[in-house]
């Protein structure tokens, strides 16, 4: 309470903080406690004693002998100072650290074919329904090949998803900011360039959605953060520089969790549609519910760690993260710089790999994003000449549940693994039945993954120093245990050293993976939770995909947060080589095209109804 009255006292604790660090206080170390020591000493005696350099030492797990403290004292005070100038530079969130993180170490060799001519999939003519509506769900491609033959003009299309957005999200707050004089105009420029010929592909007049981390011009960028609601840049992000490019047409900003965690924004939680009583998960939270809801043809999501791949699952939708530096980041919030992606939230697999080809490749400003790899769709592309590996250990998993849990807890736990693996036994069953793909069995490398993501709780502390800081962590919706103002302050925490071993640990993750990576092409793996943070670490891409949905007998969640209920969506995850995207999005295309659980609709009047009683 000290730091808001008197500025200086709250430059002292600054510093205070920089300096325990710089001693090798750890992440449980809570600060108020050798602060309120250092109010007891003398108005000139240093701000750190040996004393504090003891109890800081034995947390850190260090010894310091007596003789080396009196020289840590001066040092640590006089870094303080330096630490002070680097806060008064006041660096924007926009602004990457000088050393980049690449999934590509010098010895691995990427073979990724030149670039190829587009080959999509074929559809069927389709007659134009009378009521509009009944395309909300169609995929982006069967959408193109509509809007291309000038069945449906791009103007109409955008019509009928404004108006579902606007009759949908008071039951599941997926929008921060309809933009619709700028998707109107865009629209109605799509439809003079088709009717002149000039057709600028598969995405030319479809709308789409963005999460509210990447900047439109004209238009607020809140990521999802009380603080923030009104924040505004003048540039547009390069993904939404490029879909514009594409023709496509922006209808909105969708949320996300405050500076991308969960599904609780500024102002309501994102719903799940299939169980509007429950989130969406997040981050990329509206992006997976609109998509869901049929109120956009398809949205662009981010993922960090499992900010694509968790609200996928939880509501049913197709998502794509792509390698690390596949798509340029240009203009979209920064959380973790060695580990954030932007991707595409679809209905179907294929969507994900035409809004792919309009997003990816260098642009001059994201140096981690400066690959060379090109990517060409083939939808025709022959599965069975790949080698395909699935994560044995993963799929045959036993239910893990607490020696001291509940009966209740344990018997929902036991069913819901048992509920589960049925999908995952017949998803392998589709594979090797109806694909007649020869599944190899590989495993994971046995690495601590967990504790290498003390590099996220790091970079995303230091990206939102000044929030700490300056005590507006306070305004964050989310106040948990769990969520970000608690992480930030506990990262500050964390020993420079210990950032930088696990990075080195990430290092041998990478080789790992690499060598994972020789013996198969595509690996189909439960979406759990090894895989997701080897891959988030390694840079490695993934589709997720709905597998099939829990039946009426499945156990009701406890919570918004919970997943899980009946008739809620289960997922599949496919994993790909660094720059595979091509060969793995082959092989998920083939599984989904031999499944139909992409097709399944939410019963969202019914909710709407109960809504309004």
């Amino acid at each position: 309470m000290r730091a808001k009255k008197n500025p200086s006292a709250a430059l002292d604790r600054r510093r205070f903080l920089s300096v325990c660090s710089a001693a090798g206080a750890a992440g449980t170390l809570f600060p108020g406690v050798l602060w309120g020591m250092t109010q007891e000493a003398a108005k000139d005696a240093p701000k750190v004693t040996k004393e504090m350099i003891d109890e800081a030492a034995s947390i850190a797990g260090v010894e310091i002998k007596d003789e080396y403290k009196e020289m840590m004292i001066s040092e640590l005070n006089d870094n303080a100072k330096g630490y002070q100038a680097i806060y008064d530079l006041k660096i924007p969130n926009k602004v990457a650290p000088a050393v980049q993180f690449n999934p590509v170490l010098p010895h691995f060799k990427i073979n990724v074919p030149p670039k190829g001519p587009m080959r999509m999939s074929r559809v069927a003519a389709r007659t134009v329904p009378k009521n509009l509506e009944d395309l909300a769900f169609a995929s982006v491609r069967e959408l193109a090949e509509l809007v291309r033959t000038r069945k449906v003009s791009s103007t109409a299309l955008t019509e009928m998803y404004l108006t579902r957005i606007k009759r949908y999200d008071p039951l599941l707050h997926f929008v921060i900011t309809l933009t619709e004089d700028r998707a109107m105009a865009q629209a109605k420029e799509a439809d003079r360039d088709i009717a002149a010929g000039k057709y600028r592909g598969p995405l030319h007049g479809l709308p789409w959605g963005a999460k509210d981390l990447l900047n439109v011009k004209g238009y607020r960028t809140t990521w999802g953060a009380a603080g923030f609601e009104e924040q505004k840049f003048d540039d547009d992000a390069t993904v939404v520089q490029r879909l514009d490019k594409a023709g496509a047409v922006l209808v909105g900003k969708l949320t996300l969790g405050a500076l991308a965690q969960g599904d609780l924004w500024f102002k309501e939680r994102t719903r799940n549609p299939w169980r509007v009583s429950q989130g969406s998960s997040g981050s990329s939270a509206g992006s997976a519910s609109a998509t869901a809801a049929g109120c956009v043809a398809f949205a662009i999501g981010s993922e960090t760690l499992g900010s694509i791949s968790s609200p996928a699952t939880r509501v049913g939708v197709t998502g794509l993260r792509p390698t690390f530096g596949r798509v340029p980041r240009t203009g979209a919030m920064a959380l973790s710089w060695s580990m954030d992606k932007l991707g595409p939230l679809c209905r179907a697999v294929e969507d994900c790999a035409l809004i792919l080809d309009a997003i990816y490749g260098p642009d001059g400003h994201d140096i981690t994003a400066e690959h060379p790899y090109p990517f060409t769709w083939n939808a025709a592309l022959d599965i069975r000449k790949l080698k395909i590996g699935y994560l044995k250990s993963e799929f045959e998993r036993e239910a893990t549940v607490a020696a001291d849990a509940k009966p209740d807890v344990r018997e929902r736990i036991l069913k819901n693994r048992a509920m589960n693996k049925a999908f995952e036994d017949a998803a392998l069953d589709v594979l090797r039945k109806k694909l007649g793909v020869k599944l190899i069995e590989v495993e994971l490398p046995k690495l601590p993954y967990s504790e290498m993501n003390v590099v996220l709780r790091a970079e995303a502390a230091a990206a939102f120093d000044d929030l700490t800081r300056s005590g507006r962590d306070k305004l964050l919706t989310g106040q948990q245990r769990f969520d970000w103002p608690n992480t930030f302050r506990v990262a500050r925490f964390i020993p420079a050293v210990e950032y930088v071993q696990a990075n080195r640990a990430r290092t041998l993750a990478m080789e790992k993976a690499h060598e994972l990576f020789q013996k198969v092409d595509v690996i189909v793996t439960p979406t759990t939770a090894t895989q997701l943070r080897m891959t988030n670490l390694t840079g490695h891409p993934a589709v997720i995909l709905p597998n099939g949905f829990l039946p009426a007998d499945a156990p009701a969640p406890e919570g918004a947060t919970a997943g899980g209920g009946p008739g809620t969506p289960v997922s599949l995850t496919f994993l790909g080589k660094l720059f595979g995207e091509a060969e793995l999005l082959a092989v998920a295309k083939a599984y989904q095209d031999a499944t139909d659980f992409h097709l399944k609709r939410p019963e969202l009047e019914k909710a709407l109804a109960e809504l309004k009683k």
